[in-house]
Parts: structure tokens; C-alpha cells; sequence
């Protein structure tokens, strides 16, 4: 499927302010979150590689023990299996690129 219509996107909200739209491709996966300010995402790990990228906000972003405030345009690369955590600083909007495909994304 070479083109995707954002409103035909499956909704869902994972965690409490993230309300997020998610599509796949053959080898990837991706979420759109509209968040709200203070809502977070926990530490927690996975096998895949993960990109967020900050579209409007700003984010504090932990990666392998690391923190930084990201605002728009800045792009979080976490590693396979690096432990990782994510608090809206202000409400905003990201997109997150999983490789490969993370099944367990709503």
C-alpha cells in the first residue's frame, strides 16, 4: 500500500495523554501522538529500533541513561534493547518509526 489516509489510521490511547494514530509498512512501524503536557512513558526496553521524532512540544527524553529536552525537529534515536522513558514537558506532537515492526503497537 504505497499511500495511507491519516483518518482511515487506527486510533487508540496506550497510556493517559497519549492519544496516538499507528500504521505499519512491510518492515516498519509508526505512531502520530498528540500529547498532553505532563503525561509520560514509562522506563521500560524492547528488541526494536525506535525514532522520535518531535514535531511540536517539547519532550524530555532519557535514552540509555541520558536525558534531554527535545523540542520540534529533534530526532531520538533509541538503540535495540536500550532502556528508555519519555515525559511531555508542555503538550505536543510526535512521530515514533519502530524496525522492525513492533506487533504489540495499537
Amino acid at each position: 500500500m504505497p499511500f495511507i489516509d491519516r483518518d482511515d489510521l487506527k486510533r487508540g490511547e496506550p497510556l493517559p495523554g497519549w492519544h496516538g494514530r499507528f500504521w505499519r509498512s512491510e518492515s516498519m512501524s509508526f505512531a502520530e501522538y498528540t500529547i498532553a503536557a505532563g503525561s509520560s512513558i514509562h522506563e521500560h526496553h524492547h528488541p526494536h529500533e525506535e525514532e522520535w521524532i518531535v514535531v511540536e512540544g517539547e519532550l524530555e527524553v532519557t535514552v540509555a541513561g541520558e536525558t534531554r529536552r527535545a523540542g520540534p525537529g529533534c530526532v531520538a534515536v533509541v538503540p535495540p534493547d536500550a532502556r528508555h522513558s519519555v515525559k511531555a514537558l508542555t503538550a505536543g506532537r510526535a512521530i515514533v518509526a519502530n524496525h522492525p515492526v513492533r506487533h504489540d503497537f495499537r
